[in-house]
């Protein structure tokens, strides 16, 4: 288990033992701010009573948040002819083919997204050993393998976070920065927690979000009445 700074330490002492109405834990975490030099980054983390070995209980999307997440995110694209062009006028990061595809098969992975067109596939196909393991892999369910690939990178650009569930049945997804004001913050968990009910798989019983915890990279985490 990792060592906790003093300061952890002390702000775990603040950590409310019950669950908070939304509104009042983004305002607990952000008081958990103060005592650093650098913004730190917000995260959700919810427990889903799914089972994960069952492929009809799997939780994945994606989803643009009202208010980005308070960084840009460095965007990849595959594909060829008109389509390429589109992506890099809609501000893609990177765009190739061949070229792309052999600089990540000898190991770069410095991107937050990569998105293909669906004739680059059997290109993109064997690199799933690579971005696989990194959650990068493009995907028809996630959205990332799309004929209108200058639409999803503007989305990216714009704020969209990409999930799916772990092997523990949780999902986790960045909602934003320790300075965005209250309102703002509590607006994009909002957003991601509406839209995660909406893929309730049909074949989970029971209850369906365990449990919703706000968190930030030096912080510990508040719990969200659900």
């Amino acid at each position: 288990m990792p060592k906790r700074s003093k300061r952890y330490q002390a702000l775990v002492k603040d950590v409310p033992k019950a669950p908070l109405p939304l509104r009042e834990a983004v305002e607990q975490l952000k008081k958990f701010g103060n005592n650093t030099k650098f913004d730190q980054t917000v995260e959700i983390h919810m427990r889903l009573g799914i089972d994960y070995t069952q492929a009809d209980q799997l939780v994945r999307g994606s989803v643009v948040l009202p208010h980005g997440i308070g960084r840009s995110q460095r965007v990849i694209v595959f594909a060829k002819g008109d389509l390429a062009e589109d992506a890099k006028k809609a501000g893609a990061d990177e765009v190739g083919q061949e070229d792309l595809a052999n600089k990540i098969k000898e190991g770069w992975t410095d991107f937050d997204v990569c998105i293909a067109a669906p004739d680059m596939m059997g290109l993109v196909g064997p690199l799933g050993r690579v971005l696989g393991p990194r959650g990068l892999m493009p995907s028809p369910r996630a959205g990332t393998v799309t004929p209108d690939v200058a639409r999803v990178v503007k989305e990216y650009k714009a704020g969209k976070v990409e999930f799916r569930n772990d092997k523990g049945g949780n999902i986790h997804a960045v909602v934003g920065k320790m300075s965005f004001d209250a309102d703002k913050l509590a607006e994009n968990v909002q957003s991601f927690l509406d839209y995660v009910n909406t893929l309730k798989p049909a074949a989970v019983k029971g209850v369906y979000v365990k449990s919703v915890t706000l968190t930030a990279t030096m912080s510990p985490g508040i719990r969200i009445a659900a």
